[in-house]
């Protein structure tokens, strides 16, 4: 069994980070208020709610899941013993198809860590799961195997789920079923496994990730029950408190742009504690790379086009612009 630290487990930019003063805070931290988003029930959907949550807020809580609730604790324990193996036994356990990383979010399409221009360092490390190829990754390591297994069991979980949702969004945006069909492809779908270690030094002021929108159609995110989520709404960032064995949905750009702006993708950032490990599992899915997505807002582009111009835009300016550049 390979040793696990506590310190060593961090990549070696945060341990330095966190035994030096305090530096220039980037963003505010002062104007968050505490929010109840809307709550959907899987199991008897209300379209209508579903619609108000997404057009007004492009976020909501799901509960009625399906998910049982054992599948939840074995993964955050699983991804919890991974991420507390040392930084040097991380880099060389986890491959391809699987990827880490640490520092920002913005990955290449193979999953490594996008260079760019932000003088600002996401306060995270996590790991990338293509769930299409995971039958793929045959690791030697137990941990690895039993997380591997976990992570396909979660991820039909999650097809299902994403699946549902898109469905009744697309009967409540009366979209025709065969060219809404390629706008959500479960072969895209990937799993994001973030750990946002504490700021010491930072008097818990950092940021996990800054404020940003996903460019998927649809992100499902289970958080530990650390807390830090917050979206921006109203001219305000709110607080998402976490509950456990329930599931927060952020609409995504790609829905955003199919629904012509009627529905919102939600702007959000994480906040780091200075004491304690935040821990949060996320689903990501895309339309078809090559189906060409047409609104009235936007000139016709393909998610594969919309990527390309994303990861252009982060080496360059070190942010996404994401659908501005797509404007009519």
């Amino acid at each position: 069994m390979l040793e696990r630290s506590n310190l060593g487990s961090y990549p070696p930019v945060f341990r330095q980070l966190n035994s030096v003063g305090p530096q220039p805070k980037s963003y505010s931290m002062d104007d968050t208020h505490q929010v109840a988003v809307p709550r959907v029930d899987l199991e008897c959907l209300s379209l209508p709610k579903l619609g108000e949550a997404c057009q007004n807020w492009g976020i909501f809580r799901l509960v009625n899941h399906g998910i049982p609730s054992t599948l939840f604790t074995r993964l955050q324990h699983h991804a919890q013993m991974l991420f507390s193996l040392s930084f040097e036994s991380k880099q060389a356990l986890i491959t391809d198809p699987f990827s880490y990383f640490w520092g920002t979010p913005a990955l290449t399409s193979s999953g490594a860590a996008l260079k760019t221009a932000s003088p600002n360092m996401n306060w995270l490390e996590g790991l990338n799961a293509p769930l299409s190829q995971l039958t793929q990754f045959q690791p030697q390591d137990p941990l690895l195997r039993s997380f591997r297994l976990l992570l396909e069991e979660y991820g039909r979980h999650l097809s299902r789920i994403a699946t549902t949702l898109f469905q009744s969004m697309a009967k409540n945006l009366h979209l025709d079923p065969e060219q809404s069909e390629p706008m959500l492809e479960e072969s895209t779908g990937f799993i994001r496994v973030y750990r946002y270690p504490p700021r010491h030094s930072m008097g818990g002021e950092a940021w996990g990730m800054i404020p940003h929108t996903d460019s998927s159609v649809i992100s499902i995110v289970n958080q530990d029950q650390v807390g830090g989520l917050e979206i921006f709404k109203d001219n305000k960032w709110l607080l998402v408190d976490p509950i456990p064995n329930t599931l927060i949905v952020h609409i995504g750009d790609m829905m955003q742009a199919i629904s012509d702006d009627g529905y919102t993708s939600v702007r959000h950032r994480v906040r780091v504690k200075k004491q304690e490990e935040r821990l949060s599992i996320c689903y990501f899915v895309f339309p078809a790379e090559d189906s060409v997505i047409h609104s009235s807002k936007y000139k016709p582009f393909t998610y594969k086009e919309f990527q390309q111009q994303v990861q252009k835009d982060t080496r360059a300016l070190g942010y996404k612009v994401g659908l501005k550049r797509f404007k009519n």
